[in-house]
């Protein structure tokens, strides 16, 4: 199995910015895919970014060219550098990763935006 913990989520102004960060313990060596989703008030669960041990990122319509996810493959940590921050950001953000036997999610962190 593996474990996930997520941090750096918080109050911020629109404008502003963040940086998540989840650090994952466990069977690591079996982690292909790292990424992060959110889930706001009211709607369904959003893929906000992907990245593979190689390096190949995704990112949903709504953060593109805003977010940036990256990894330190040595500290099995994934990040969510998020920039220019909007009111409709505002959603528990969980960090996730996909193995060669499974799924795992953190427990999430709450990201609000707001003046």
């Amino acid at each position: 199995q593996v474990q996930l913990v997520e941090s750096g989520g918080g109050l911020v102004e629109p404008g502003g910015s963040l940086r998540l960060s989840c650090v994952a313990s466990g069977r690591t060596f079996s982690i292909h895919t790292f990424g992060w989703s959110r889930r706001a008030p009211g709607k369904e669960r959003e893929l906000v970014a992907t990245i593979t041990r190689g390096g190949s990122t995704k990112y949903g319509d709504s953060v593109q060219g805003r977010f940036t996810i990256s990894t330190d493959n040595p500290k099995n940590t994934v990040y969510l550098q998020m920039n220019s921050l909007k009111p409709e950001d505002t959603a528990v953000y969980y960090c996730n990763v996909d193995t060669w036997s499974g799924n795992y999610w953190g427990q999430g962190t709450q990201v609000t935006v707001s003046s």
